[in-house]
């Protein structure tokens, strides 16, 4: 299940898209916008910061803004910056973890054509088709 973190990081980048061209976007705007708590918010923007998504500025006339243009962000990156893996399963995720039941887990193929569609369908959504 996606969380209220992911969602919300989706739409803060929807909302620094639509408002692109205003430059640095204070997060009080972002928070009464999208009604979303400014505390939270903070939480939000440091992953996506971190991530590289984001660039902040702090001081008079800082905010936040995208570092590059809307269509070249997935969902699926925004969604991973937030959340972690989208994988559905701990040996997916992680690809130095250790599973004893590896070469005969029978529902691993299951696993896996499932983690694909989820990937893909992400991924396949630029951060443009929702603005």
């Amino acid at each position: 299940m996606i969380s209220t973190k992911g969602r919300y990081a989706i739409r803060v980048m929807i909302d620094l898209a639509e408002n692109k061209d205003k430059g640095l976007i204070p997060l009080k705007d972002i928070s009464e916008r999208q009604d979303i708590s400014k505390k939270y918010l903070e939480i939000i923007v440091k992953t996506l910061v971190t991530a590289g998504l984001v660039t902040s500025a702090s001081g008079k006339g800082g905010g936040y803004s995208l570092n590059r243009s809307p269509e070249k962000y997935t969902i699926g990156e925004i969604i991973e910056a937030s959340e972690g893996p989208l994988a559905p399963v701990a040996c997916l995720a992680d690809k130095s973890y250790k599973c004893n039941r590896k070469g005969k887990c029978k529902t691993l193929p299951m696993w896996n054509e499932y983690n694909e569609l989820i990937h893909d369908f992400f991924y396949s959504k630029k951060l443009s088709d929702l603005v």
